[in-house]
């Protein structure tokens, strides 16, 4: 398999949207019956594929995620079947829609990761990927990651909300959040992430792909 990256994969694939190192839409259908006849075509394509995506669906609303299990991120492989979903989608007449494509992902800032992270594991039954980062095993709830600290820090909350959004919705998302009340606290690691605080300084990072080390 060859990697590709998230830029590579925007360009190539223009009716997806790439939210940590995933492919995400969002997909309308006029039914539930309509939903239900695209899921079983997706089916079989991931079977004939070998690929395994995953899926959220309630009634007529589907959100599908092509994630690459390669630690080194999206493949060849994951671009091929996310064409070949295209493909169906356009033939099933199923609506496009990124305003609400995200990921959210808890971060607990710490000074001894090894230290905390079985706790962690345990309380939350999640399961360990190939980094420091938990996951869902059902893909349901929001994955749990670390952020090393190289000092205590008692000011300020050691425990934030990471909201992952696609490149061209991250405007819209901050502009709204400032609109209700929100602070922009800094841009300084932009265009990976800003560090937003809501009126009581509860903080929210508002991440994107970019500038992410590929």
């Amino acid at each position: 398999m060859t990697a590709i990256t998230s830029a590579d994969a925007e360009r190539t694939l223009p009716n997806w949207r790439v939210v940590e190192r995933g492919l995400e839409v969002d997909l309308k259908a006029k039914d539930f019956r309509q939903a239900f006849d695209f899921l079983t075509q997706i089916a079989e394509l991931a079977e004939t594929q070998q690929h395994h995506p995953d899926f959220n669906v309630r009634y007529n609303r589907i959100r599908m995620r092509v994630m690459s299990h390669d630690v080194n991120g999206l493949s060849d492989r994951d671009i091929t079947f996310a064409k070949a979903a295209d493909a169906l989608i356009d033939e099933a007449g199923l609506e496009r829609s990124f305003t609400n494509v995200q990921e959210l992902m808890i971060t607990i800032d710490t000074l001894d990761i090894a230290k905390i992270k079985p706790f962690w594991l345990a309380v939350l039954g999640y399961e360990q990927t190939h980094s420091d980062l938990l996951r869902d095993p059902n893909s349901t709830h929001p994955s749990v990651w670390f952020q090393p600290m190289g000092e205590p820090r008692n000011q300020r909350s050691r425990t934030h909300i990471d909201v992952l959004v696609p490149v061209d919705e991250r405007q819209a998302r901050m502009d709204a959040a400032i609109a209700a009340g929100g602070t922009l606290l800094t841009d300084e690691f932009a265009p990976s992430f800003w560090v937003l605080a809501d009126a009581e300084g509860n903080e929210a990072c508002l991440c994107t792909w970019e500038d992410r080390g590929e």
